[in-house]
């Protein structure tokens, strides 16, 4: 499948939005944009000292990268984003109204254990609780689906690529 679709890799932190995300671009043939380094350094270290970022926060982050995933619309590309909220990603869609979600779940033992034996990333494990707090699922009105992160890394890839072919393809 070779998708116009621009793809936002969703879910908390641990789930391997940044694994999967360059995997799912590179089997469309589009590029990646890491939505960590969409962050405005003030997030950096908000994250990096265990504090959890507010709404305030978040807005300029995402409002970066809805501006990236508007530039792609129409070609396909695959940004990685936690929008966790539906207020996050009914923002991303303002931005760029074609987008569409594959959010990486998995259960919190499993995603704590990832993210305990990850290098060099600024989130700890300490906000894991925080992220699941806020997590609201997509609902059936949002054009997305969601992934299972059970598996080796190209395991999930192969079944974002299948349930997002089941997508309709955006319109022109």
């Amino acid at each position: 499948m070779n998708t116009p679709h621009v793809v936002v890799i969703m879910g908390v932190a641990g789930t391997g939005k940044t694994t999967i995300g360059p995997l799912l671009a590179a089997r469309f043939g589009v590029p990646y944009a890491e939505g960590d380094d969409f962050h405005p350094q003030a997030n950096i270290a908000k994250m990096s000292a265990g504090t959890p970022l507010t709404d305030d926060d978040r807005w300029p982050w995402l409002d970066a990268i809805g501006d990236w995933a508007h530039g792609r619309a129409g070609l396909g590309g695959v940004v990685s984003c936690s929008a966790l909220k539906r207020s996050y990603r009914d923002r991303l869609r303002a931005a760029a109204p074609g987008v569409v979600f594959v959010h990486l779940t998995g259960d919190r033992a499993l995603i704590e254990d990832r993210m305990s034996h990850r290098q060099g990333h600024f989130m700890p494990t300490a906000l894991l609780d925080s992220q699941f707090a806020t997590l609201q699922p997509l609902e059936p009105d949002e054009a997305g689906v969601a992934v299972e992160v059970t598996g080796s890394p190209e395991e999930i890839t192969e079944g974002a690529v299948t349930a997002l072919a089941a997508l309709p393809e955006p319109a022109p």
